[in-house]
C-alpha cells in the first residue's frame, strides 16, 4: 500500500484501489481511496461477500456506508462487484454527492451507474460465457478484461482494449456534464419525494464489546466520590 502512495503522490494522481484487508485477523473486501497527495482518504469494507466469498470474507461495518470522498477530481466513491444491484446501497451512494464512481467488478460484463454521475467499471475480465470455458477449468482462457469509462447519460466514453492486450483506458472527464443529466433527472434531488420514501440508514458501528451507559456512569460517580 505505501508503494502505491507514493506513486499517487508522485505523479499527482487519485487511485482507487481494490484489496484484501486483514483487520485483527479477519479478512475484508475493501476498497481504499488515496489522494493525489498520497494519503488515504478513506477505506471501505464491502458490506455483504457474495455467495462463496464468505467462507473467507467478513461483512462490514455502519461506517462503511460512508463511500464517497473529496479528491483533487472531484467527489470520488466506490462499491464493489454485487453491491451494485442493492438499490439501497446505491442510493446511499447518490446521496452522497458522488461525482466519479468505480465500480469494481470482477468477472462480469460492462456496466453502467445509473446516478447521472460518471462510471469506471473495473472489471478483471468478462464472464465464462464470453471466455468459452464450457467444460474446461473455470476461468483459464487468456484475456477478456472489460475496463470502460462511462458518462452521465451513459456513453461509453473510453476506447475498447482488445481482450488479448492489456493496456490503460483514459477519458477526458467534463464534470458540468453530471448538470445536465440531473437537470432532466435528479432521483436524490428535483425528482425524488421524500416526505413520502426515504432511506434509513445505521452508520454507526457495532462494537463486540460494549459496556452498559449506566454502570459506566455509576463508576465514574463513584471514582469522584
Amino acid at each position: 500500500m505505501a508503494s502505491i502512495q507514493k506513486c499517487a503522490a508522485e505523479n499527482k494522481i487519485v487511485v482507487v484501489l481494490g484489496f484484501s484487508e486483514n483487520l485483527h485477523n479477519s479478512l475484508y473486501i475493501s476498497q481504499a481511496i488515496i489522494g493525489s497527495d498520497g494519503k488515504i482518504l478513506t477505506t471501505r469494507k464491502k458490506i455483504k461477500p457474495t455467495h462463496m466469498e464468505r467462507t473467507i470474507f467478513g461483512d462490514s461495518f455502519g461506517d462503511c456506508l460512508q463511500s464517497v470522498v473529496d479528491t483533487s477530481a472531484g467527489r470520488v466513491g466506490a462499491l464493489s462487484c454485487w453491491e451494485h444491484i442493492q438499490p439501497l446501497l446505491k442510493y446511499h451512494t447518490y446521496a452522497q454527492r458522488e461525482q466519479i464512481h468505480v465500480a469494481a467488478w470482477p468477472p462480469l460484463f460492462p456496466h453502467n451507474e445509473d446516478g447521472s454521475l460518471f462510471s469506471m467499471s473495473s472489471e478483471g475480465q468478462s464472464g465464462v460465457d464470453r471466455m468459452a470455458t464450457h467444460g474446461g477449468a473455470l476461468m483459464s482462457t487468456p484475456g477478456g478484461g472489460c475496463s470502460a469509462i462511462f458518462g452521465p447519460d451513459g456513453r461509453q466514453l473510453s476506447q475498447p482494449i482488445p481482450s488479448t492486450e492489456e493496456g490503460i483506458i483514459y477519458a477526458d472527464l467534463d464534470l458540468d456534464q453530471i448538470y445536465h443529466s440531473k437537470a432532466f433527472v435528479d432521483v436524490c434531488g428535483h425528482y425524488s419525494r421524500p416526505d413520502l420514501l426515504w432511506l434509513g440508514v445505521e452508520g454507526s458501528v457495532k462494537r463486540h464489546v460494549r459496556e452498559n451507559a449506566a454502570t459506566v456512569a455509576a463508576e465514574a460517580e463513584q471514582q469522584e466520590q
